[in-house]
């Protein structure tokens, strides 16, 4: 068969390079320090493996790569699963409790792909041509042993459905909650980092089970895979994308120049500037607004009767922090001063997180040991 190099085709392998090359920028050197930064860059290579057997099987290289056909067939239970880990690692700062168990399809379907791989090359040119040249004589051959010996493999598809949909919906409860455990509406179109890249990141993968369902409906075997690959091309763009805008999803390190370019259109003053910050300041001297469990943004901006647009610019320029990691920074030095006191030693983890304003425990665990690097009882034992 001639080889095919069309649209398609360009289209899956530049989404395998560009996967390849995000994969490898999160996962190396500073960036690879942040959990839920290898659990996108994981992501995306597991991607990239997937769209690259499209490749290979669309363009017909796969005559000549035999060898490696169905190679990725695993990673179907990986293209939800990572990125859940993902969003449950930039909310929570871990992976959830016994992530291993997650796992665990993966890993079986990795042991029992074993039973397929170790076959004649003759079987993984029938393999390949019952997929996708079912017109085309078929070879005789005698198999090694059996391939599927649980009689599972033809359902493959129905499982990674099930995988797809399971954890998107986990990814969205996660979000959800996040939302509103920061009185935010979960359809606001006001950007408030990391909520809302994450939001938009996973209602973009909420689209891909209609892609899936579609695509196996409408041709036999894997003859619509092609289509497959380039959404998932599309996919990793968007989040190329992402990686680019909105750095802080990712936990990267921001530059002088990125606030003012975010703000350069702005009517803020320097004077008036200085002057939000003042009153920030009395404020925070006088009371302690934070400790409040439903304290905003826009709630702060009222209190100091400025625009929330402004507001968000003086911490952004001049304190270098979102309002959230200001909010959980003057929450954790809270909960410090109070972990710390003899006389408040009576005191369970989970009060002190509801005095310094926290709703949920383990927001306040994930928020102290991501500005302390210790858990509140590992501080209270050293203190």
């Amino acid at each position: 068969m001639p080889i095919r190099i069309d649209f398609f085709a360009i289209t899956i392998l530049l989404g395998v390079v560009q996967g390849l090359l995000l994969g490898g920028l999160l996962l190396t050197e500073q960036r690879a320090k942040s959990l839920a930064n290898r659990m996108m860059g994981w992501k995306m290579l597991a991607f990239s493996a997937a769209i690259l057997e499209v490749f290979l099987c669309y363009t017909n290289y796969q005559f000549q790569t035999l060898w490696a056909d169905n190679f990725a067939e695993p990673t179907n239970f990986l293209l939800a699963l990572l990125p859940y880990f993902f969003v449950y690692a930039r909310i929570h700062g871990r992976l959830p409790n016994r992530y291993g168990w997650h796992l665990a399809p993966f890993i079986f379907w990795c042991i029992y792909s074993v039973f397929w791989q170790h076959q004649p090359l003759d079987y993984k040119y029938n393999s390949y041509l019952d997929a996708w040249h079912p017109d085309l004589p078929f070879r005789d051959v005698s198999l090694w042993h059996s391939e599927d010996p649980l009689h599972i493999r033809e359902h493959v598809n129905d499982f990674t459905l099930v995988s797809i949909l399971l954890y998107i919906g986990l990814s969205l409860r996660e979000i959800i909650r996040s939302f509103r455990q920061n009185q935010l509406n979960f359809f606001t179109l006001t950007p408030t980092p990391p909520l809302t890249p994450l939001r938009n990141l996973t209602l973009l993968s909420c689209l891909f089970p209609f892609v899936f369902i579609g695509v196996k409906l409408t041709f036999e075997e894997d003859l619509g895979d092609y289509l497959l690959g380039s959404w998932i091309t599309f996919y990793v763009y968007v989040t190329s994308y992402l990686v680019v805008s909105h750095s802080s999803l990712f936990q990267v390190e921001s530059t002088d120049s990125e606030p003012k370019k975010k703000y350069e259109k702005s009517s803020l003053s320097e004077d008036h500037g200085t002057l939000i910050l003042q009153k920030l300041q009395q404020l925070l001297e006088t009371e302690k607004p934070y400790t409040d469990n439903d304290f905003t943004l826009p709630k702060l901006a009222q209190r100091l009767s400025v625009s929330q647009h402004h507001l968000s610019q003086v911490l952004n320029d001049r304190l270098q922090q979102s309002f959230f990691d200001w909010l959980a920074y003057h929450r954790v030095e809270e909960a410090k001063r109070l972990l710390a006191d003899p006389g408040l030693s009576h005191l369970k983890i989970d009060e002190i997180a509801e005095r310094v304003g926290y709703n949920s425990t383990s927001a306040f665990h994930t928020a102290f040991k991501r500005n302390t690097g210790n858990t509140p009882a590992q501080f209270r034992n050293q203190a």
